[in-house]
């Protein structure tokens, strides 16, 4: 899954403003579907915000680095 990086959320306000000027536009002039596709989009863009808020809130956990086992001799 794609995970946004918590320092582009500014750029996804850029995008939500854009999607909204062209909503606008796509009700003023009529096209139906363009309007359905543009709702949807704005709908994924905001979760995937949220969802990336909401990441930046938790602590990172160490995983440590895995050490490989010592092989031993078979005779």
């Amino acid at each position: 899954m794609l995970q946004v990086d918590p320092k582009m959320i500014s750029r996804l306000d850029d995008l939500e403003a854009d999607l909204i000027t062209r909503l606008a536009r796509a009700k003023s002039e009529g096209w139906a579907g363009e309007i359905e596709g543009l709702d949807l989009t704005l709908q994924l863009l905001r979760t995937k915000r949220d969802d990336t808020r909401r990441r930046a809130q938790r602590p990172l956990v160490d995983l440590g680095i895995p050490t490989p086992r010592m092989q031993t001799k078979e005779q």
